[in-house]
């Protein structure tokens, strides 16, 4: 039996695992977590393919870090069962190179989280061995019902297959959407910390993944969390099997106007926080399909409800020429980094346009990549906000020459707060990844794996221009609307299923299908307001209606 892995030739028995190879590879497979053949993950306990050209998986692969996250999540499952059985955990939320997960009803103590973690480090020590388990789903419901897990329960009334995956550890079963690695021993490097009522659960660094990564103390964003999941319990939806019993139940249309409403009134409250502050630049900023650009029309409405006029202030403007934009060592083109915008001539412009002068504005042309030759006069009257919104809005270098207080910075992210049940979170990221999926295509023709082919470059931008800044905010706002999933996967679902197993995306594709498909479509589009949020993924927004 012939196979290559990592660009090795390799003659190999039927009966050999994957696990078997990686030891005649030149470092031994050193960081192995998983093996990507042709777009498709695979576990390393599984048997070889013959005729394969397979990749290894490691920390520096997304692929690789979602395996090492959910084998340490069933690692912390089987540690906490052990040492206080019977208590709920729910994994919550990311957090900085982390989980947040509550367990119990109250806040958890050292000696708990000690205990909890010195049970984790003794399976990992021992190299428990971590089982997949394909059982009936029948079966599977009859373990949830004796072990008392009802949110798996509610979830598998809406699941369409017959069979189910659980992984064992420690006489812990648990069901992930996803590989695992082979044991325990694979996940040595964690910490466990108590915070805000629970515990983050905190990965190997990024940068070293032989390393923890260090603790974020993030209280701006964790309090914008904790306001979220205030809203959804009180709301009745925390869980997808909540949103499907809406769906089916002919609720989800007024569901949709209470989010709506709630967002409405959190912008009136960002609204007043900038008027009370004072200042007169307000910066916008987030990640990619945040609903940016829609939070800023609406917040330029909430403050003409105030009596101010605010003029948006557009960043593309001020793009440097594209042959004036140092590259990459590979020579490739980073247009998300800072001094791809003329910082400087926009730093001449603000005092100026703040102290009631006119000045003449850049024109970009995109066609060309070359500003163009004619520029058009601008002016701000006294008291006038100027909005400004664009990736590097929370990096005072781009506004450098406006003083702290003039400024009040405002940071969005749709951080998605409903889980498939207690233990399968639904990541902000995916829930991104699927309306960036939708707009580009409704509104740019671009295929779905096209996108997909520049996420993990959107990504590293984040990264690397948006998160760090984040807690510098003067406000935080969650644009995700818990109803929005129902409406996303008539759109995103079939484009999905269309990718085919040849392609390097169809992993990526198949991980968002695998949580659409516990997700109940619903028809009541006509039910959400022309300025949501979401309209600016899936079409209809009144802000982008031509003129009459």
């Amino acid at each position: 039996m012939y196979t290559k892995l990592n660009g090795m030739e390799m003659n190999c028995a039927g009966t050999e695992r994957w696990l078997d190879l990686l030891s005649r590879l030149p470092d031994g497979g050193a960081g192995a977590l998983g093996i990507s053949i042709e777009g498709r993950t695979r576990s390393l306990a599984e048997r070889v393919e013959e005729y394969a050209y397979a990749r290894a998986l490691t920390y520096a692969d997304e692929e690789g870090r979602r395996i090492y996250e959910r084998s340490l999540q069933l690692l912390f499952l089987a540690a906490a069962r052990h040492v206080a059985p019977g208590l709920r955990v729910r994994i919550e939320h990311s957090f900085g190179q982390g989980l947040y997960l509550t367990i119990g009803a109250c806040p958890p103590d050292e000696a708990l989280t000690e205990a909890i973690a010195a049970r984790m480090r003794a399976l990992a020590a021992a190299d428990a061995p971590i089982v997949r388990k394909d059982v009936s789903t029948a079966d599977a419901r009859d373990y949830f019902a004796r072990t008392g897990q009802q949110d798996r329960l509610r979830i598998l009334r809406y699941r369409k297959f017959d069979h189910f995956t659980l992984y064992a550890l420690d006489g812990c079963e648990d069901y992930f959407y996803g590989e695992m690695v082979p044991s325990a021993g694979f996940v040595r490097v964690f910490g466990l910390t108590k915070y805000a009522g629970g515990l983050v659960l905190r990965m190997p660094d990024a940068a070293d993944p032989a390393r923890v990564a260090p603790f974020a103390d993030l209280p701006k964003l964790m309090r914008t969390y904790a306001e979220s999941a205030r809203w959804q319990e009180i709301l009745g939806c925390m869980n997808a099997a909540d949103l499907n019993d809406m769906a089916q139940g002919r609720r989800l249309r007024e569901f949709i106007r209470v989010n709506e409403a709630l967002h409405e009134r959190r912008i009136e409250r960002i609204a007043d926080q900038f008027i009370a502050s004072g200042a007169r630049v307000m910066l916008i900023a987030g990640p990619s399909s945040s609903g940016k650009t829609t939070f800023a029309h609406r917040m330029a409405i909430a403050l003409r409800v105030h009596g101010l006029r605010p003029v948006k202030l557009s960043l593309d403007d001020y793009y440097r020429d594209r042959d004036a934009i140092p590259r990459e060592p590979d020579g490739s083109l980073d247009l998300e980094r800072l001094d791809t915008l003329d910082v400087d001539l926009l730093c001449d412009h603000l005092p100026k346009l703040l102290a009631g002068e006119t000045v003449d504005a850049p024109t970009f042309d995109f066609r060309t990549g070359r500003r163009a030759p004619r520029t058009h006069p601008m002016r701000v009257e006294p008291g006038q906000p100027i909005i400004i919104e664009g990736i590097h809005g929370l990096n005072d270098e781009l506004t450098r020459s406006v003083p702290r207080a003039m400024k009040f910075k405002i940071y969005i992210s749709a951080l998605t707060m409903l889980n498939l049940d207690d233990h399968n979170r639904i990541r902000t990221t995916d829930a991104r990844l699927l309306r960036r999926i939708v707009r580009d295509y409704q509104f740019r023709r671009t295929l779905p794996e096209d996108t997909m082919a520049m996420w993990s470059s959107v990504r590293r931008g984040e990264e690397k221009y948006i998160f760090p800044y984040q807690e510098t905010a003067d406000a935080m706002f969650n644009s995700s609307l818990a109803y929005e999933l129902p409406i996303m996967k008539r759109y995103a679902y079939p484009m999905l299923l269309a990718v085919q197993p040849h392609s390097p995306h169809y992993t990526l594709a198949r991980r968002l299908v695998k949580f659409l498909n516990y997700i109940c479509e619903s028809d009541v589009e006509d039910e959400i307001p022309v300025n949501s949020i979401l309209r600016e993924f899936i079409g209809g927004c009144c802000f982008y209606r031509e003129t009459d």
